[in-house]
């Protein structure tokens, strides 16, 4: 599901289900999961099960996968890459860093956010776009897939930038035919000499699912 929002040169690996639940964990690891909730325990194996076999197939011998501040994943030297998980599934997507910036995925149960969550997640302009794109389709969550997009733009944005982005610092345009783009509201980082004012992103639905990535050029 992700690979197909990403460019050839991403490596994804994906779980669903139990799927890598009995993969064993790194000490360094276990230890930062030793008062975990079992299914947080769970994810955190799992999605870093994905991880380690994406590093595999970009010719990377497996490691531990710590957080690093605000929990963002600390990779190799020479790689960029991304997680995510939600009820039911897990993913990672690596890429060498020579061949993309920066990049970020995210998947969501494909519902209805919360009643009062999308007001702060959601500029009016956006709320208003939302509208209308129900109006087109309405099999489509929206405000999931507005939420899990912006996910995906900080996953992307903090890599380059080391800072917080708020959901109220990009304006988030999706389109129907799967893709989006968020304008950033605040300086963007400087990548390949210019300074970016946006983010081009993917999105897609399947298995109750919705997932959108952002990857982030050289040039």
């Amino acid at each position: 599901m992700i690979e197909e929002l990403l460019p050839a040169s991403v490596v994804t690996v994906e779980a669903y289900g139990q799927d890598g639940a009995d993969t064993p964990l790194y000490p360094e690891e276990a230890a930062l999961m030793s008062r975990a909730v079992a299914k947080r325990r769970r994810e955190f194996a799992v999605v870093r099960s994905c991880a380690r076999r994406a590093m595999e197939k970009l010719g990377v011998p497996p490691q531990p996968i710590l957080p690093g501040e605000r929990g963002a994943p600390g990779w190799p030297a020479g790689l960029a890459g991304s997680m995510t998980h939600c009820d039911g599934y897990c993913a990672a997507a690596l890429v060498r860093a020579a061949d993309l910036a920066s990049l970020g995925i995210d998947a969501e149960v494909h519902g209805p956010l919360p009643e009062g969550v999308l007001p702060s997640v959601s500029l009016p302009s956006e709320a208003e776009r939302l509208r209308r794109l129900a109006a087109q389709r309405p099999d489509i969550h929206w405000d999931r897939l507005l939420f899990s997009a912006k996910e995906s733009v900080y996953k992307a944005w903090f890599p380059l930038t080391g800072k917080w982005l708020d959901f109220m610092e990009a304006d988030i345009e999706i389109s129907v035919d799967g893709g989006f783009r968020a304008a950033l509201l605040v300086p963007g980082p400087l990548v390949g000499g210019s300074r970016l004012d946006h983010f081009e992103g993917r999105w897609t639905t399947s298995r109750g699912l919705v997932a959108t990535a952002v990857a982030v050029s050289h040039d």
